[in-house]
C-alpha cells in the first residue's frame, strides 16, 4: 500500500462523512425548520397544510436521506477497496470520485439558485397556493432554524467533498 492510496481512502472516508453529514443535520434540525416555515406561511396569509398537501418536507427522508447516503457508502466503499490494495478500489474512485465532485456541483448550484429553484418548483405543483408564498422570507425563515454553524459546515463540506474528490481521483491517476 503506498501513500498515494492511504491519501486517497482518507480523502474518501472524509468524503463519505461530508456527504451523510446533510441528512444528519437535516434529522436534527428538520423539524424546527418546518416549524420556522409554518410560522412564515401564517404570516403570509397561506394555508400551513399546503406543505403536506404537497409532500414539501423538511427532514431527511426520501432523496433527502438516500442520495448523500449512497454517496457517503460508495466513497467509503472505494476507500475500503483502496486501503484493502483491491483494483477496483480505482476503478470505483474514477467513478465515484468522478459522480461526487459532479454532484457537489449540482448541489451548490442548487443551494445558490434556491429562490429560482423553488419558485420553479412551486410554479410545477401547480397550486394556486403555493404560487402565493413570498419564497425568498419562506426560505429565510427555515434557513434561519438551523444553527449559524451549519452555514460554516455547509461550506466545509462543499470543500471538503471538491477536495477529497479532486485528490483522490489524482492519487489514482498516479498509482
Amino acid at each position: 500500500m503506498t501513500t498515494l492510496t492511504v491519501l486517497a481512502a482518507a480523502a474518501q472516508i472524509l468524503v463519505a462523512a461530508a456527504f451523510v453529514s446533510i441528512p444528519v443535520l437535516r434529522h436534527r434540525f428538520g423539524a424546527a425548520a418546518k416549524a420556522a416555515a409554518v410560522t412564515e406561511l401564517r404570516r403570509q396569509g397561506v394555508r400551513p397544510a399546503v406543505l403536506e398537501e404537497n409532500r414539501l418536507r423538511f427532514d431527511a427522508s426520501g432523496h433527502e436521506w438516500w442520495a448523500p447516503g449512497a454517496f457517503g457508502a460508495a466513497s467509503l466503499t472505494a476507500a475500503v477497496l483502496n486501503l484493502a490494495g483491491s483494483p477496483w478500489g480505482t476503478t470505483l474512485t474514477w467513478v465515484f470520485s468522478s459522480i461526487a465532485f459532479l454532484a457537489n456541483i449540482a448541489i451548490l448550484q442548487s443551494q445558490l439558485g434556491a429562490v429560482k429553484s423553488v419558485r420553479a418548483a412551486f410554479r410545477r405543483k401547480g397550486d394556486p397556493e403555493l404560487l402565493r408564498v413570498d419564497v425568498p422570507a419562506f426560505l429565510a425563515a427555515a434557513e434561519g432554524a438551523f444553527p449559524a454553524w451549519t452555514r460554516i459546515l455547509q461550506n466545509v463540506r462543499h470543500t471538503v467533498v471538491f477536495a477529497g474528490s479532486a485528490l483522490a481521483l489524482t492519487a489514482a491517476a498516479l498509482v
